[in-house]
């Protein structure tokens, strides 16, 4: 299989301007390797997107450094939507086929299994309950769960300080169930996390909490008003949500996560968005994927 490779300047992009694409409004983007002539086994879904010459990608709109749609933006920009153009790339599909579907917590499960997307892409933490309703690749990404907190907020440093606290997070999120359960904290469900964010700057909540990389994004908007605080208490897997019993997928997202650990690609996608503010982390490793139906 060979590959379309593009100059130097492309691959310097400044952080957060990373130009996304949309079938609304078509445009040019080679900032990622588009495969040419890619072989598929008959008859499997990558085939049958790289015919149809499209791919349906459920991101997040309002998680700056994974998946944002800044106000008037026509297409989203951040990791995971990097992430999603090196696999339509893998697929000989180049930025501009793809169709930016916005997908929250409650619903990535739901948007797959009616077919709404083809994959999820939408920091998408790996869980065993997650697996027994939709197929998950990866993990592309390890982060850990933290705290946002207003600035001048001396009494949470940490999970063990939330107890009777109101902390917001997304509604359908394993973030709300693990400070609601093992730390006690009155949960705050929202649809998302720029409502939870909202909400805390006007004091209805305490605190935030989910990945700490989506906060230290929030935080960055907002440096004078909001920060994190605490170590990471939890370990989050982002996968790649596929239709459940598509093993052929499963090993074409794997092969895919894996080969852009080689070339450099990954690399890439995290320095001009995620590493502007939570720092280098190693790739992590793969989970095999099931076989038949499973």
């Amino acid at each position: 299989m060979t590959v379309r490779r593009t100059g130097l300047a492309a691959a310097i992009a400044a952080a957060l301007t990373i130009t996304g694409c949309s079938s609304d409004a078509p445009e040019a983007d080679d900032s990622v390797q588009v495969a040419t002539d890619p072989a598929f086994p008959a008859g499997s879904t990558m085939e049958k997107l790289h015919e149809a010459d499209r791919i349906r990608v459920g991101v997040k709109f309002d998680q700056p450094g994974i998946g944002y749609k800044k106000p008037g933006a026509k297409t989203p920009e951040g990791f995971d939507v990097e992430m999603a153009k090196i696999i339509a790339g893998q697929l000989g599909l180049a930025p501009e086929k793809i169709r930016w579907v916005e997908t929250v917590s409650k619903n990535r499960e739901s948007y797959l299994r009616n077919k709404r997307v083809d994959l999820v892409i939408a920091s998408y933490s790996i869980t065993p309950e997650r697996r027994r309703v939709v197929g998950m690749a990866g993990p592309y990404y390890v982060t850990g769960q933290q705290l946002l907190v207003q600035k001048g907020d001396k009494s949470i440093s940490g999970p063990k300080d939330l107890q009777g606290k109101k902390v917001c997070s997304a509604a359908g999120t394993t973030s709300i169930k693990t400070v609601e359960e093992k730390y006690r904290a009155k949960p705050v469900p929202y649809g998302t996390y720029t409502e939870c964010v909202q909400r805390l700057r006007k004091g209805v909540v305490d605190a935030v909490t989910t990945d700490g990389a989506l906060l230290l994004g929030y935080a960055a908007q907002a440096p004078d008003a909001l920060k994190v605080v605490g170590d990471t208490f939890s370990t989050e897997r982002y996968g790649v949500g596929y239709r459940k019993g598509d093993t052929e997928m499963c090993e074409f997202l794997n092969r895919t996560i894996n080969h852009s650990y080689r070339d450099g690609a990954w690399v890439k996608a995290l320095s001009n968005t995620l590493w502007q503010t939570s720092g280098a982390v190693p790739n992590p490793d793969v989970d095999p994927c099931p076989t038949g139906s499973s």
